[in-house]
């Protein structure tokens, strides 16, 4: 369901569920989380790439296949301390973490929990043909996975609640537009090894402390954030909206939505 490669110094990690659209299930957030920690102890590591195997990144969550294991959705989401990073927010986010420059090659579609981790990347380079969406909000739920770190230093403001008040997917072109990816390419590979033959001349000390130095300057209080995405959606599951918008997602008949709680 993943594999970790190295082409030299490079690092290549690939979501392998080609005939799922590599679809997350638990396991595979497990992997991403060990493949991370043991990227982070190779000081010899120069660059990671992250792809899909097949015709696309990432379509999201296998709901089906995380509800058959309750306990999964537990380890899934449980933090010691709200501000802590829980195994779904680690796979996003935990790539920043990482000192040396992280690409990700978006294909096709990558939606969701695909979306997630491809933020977490610094440089993202999709095909023209690349659909991408967070989908949450499809759910009456908010993006808890990490990216409400990450978006402020990705998109402006009123571009990333569009992204995430609709949950609906964009074209390369138009993500290009408002910030959600580096590059637009008619050849993954062929871009992304320009990208790294750059990059790879350059000291990787000095490409660790520039991410550093721009993380600090770009990235608001992680903590803090990451402790509103896990009180946001504890509140959001408990709320009768949710489950109305649930109803609405997977039937044609809508049930209208109560007056909004207090937040």
């Amino acid at each position: 369901m993943l594999t970790l490669e190295y082409h030299g110094d490079v690092a290549w990690l690939t979501l392998n569920r080609p005939e799922k659209q590599n679809a997350l299930t638990f396991e595979m957030f497990v992997a991403i989380d060990q493949a991370i920690k043991k990227l982070k102890k190779n000081r010899q590591l120069k660059a990671v790439v992250l792809q899909g195997a097949g015709d696309n990144f990432c379509s999201g969550l296998d709901v089906k296949s995380v509800m058959k294991q309750p306990s999964a959705i537990l380890r899934l989401l449980f933090k010691w301390l709200p501000g802590n990073a829980n195994l779904a927010q680690r796979v996003c986010i935990d790539w920043r973490t990482l000192p040396v420059p992280v690409i990700a090659l978006i294909d096709g579609n990558c939606f969701g929990g695909g979306m997630h981790i491809a933020l977490g990347a610094d440089y993202r380079i999709a095909s023209s043909r690349a659909k991408l969406a967070i989908m949450e909000s499809r759910w009456g739920l908010c993006p808890d996975m990490g990216s409400g770190p990450l978006l402020p230093s990705t998109m402006p403001y009123d571009k990333a609640l569009m992204l995430t008040y609709l949950g609906t997917p964009i074209d390369a072109q138009e993500a290009l537009h408002v910030g959600l990816v580096s590059m637009v390419s008619k050849d993954l590979h062929y871009d992304c090894d320009k990208l790294l033959s750059q990059l790879l001349t350059r000291s990787p000390d000095a490409l660790a402390a520039i991410k550093k130095v721009n993380q600090a300057a770009y990235q608001q209080n992680r903590r803090a954030t990451l402790a509103k995405e896990t009180f946001s959606q504890i509140r959001l599951l408990l709320s009768k909206n949710t489950r109305i918008a649930m109803h609405n997602a997977t039937n044609e008949e809508h049930k209208p939505y109560q007056q909004r709680a207090k937040w």
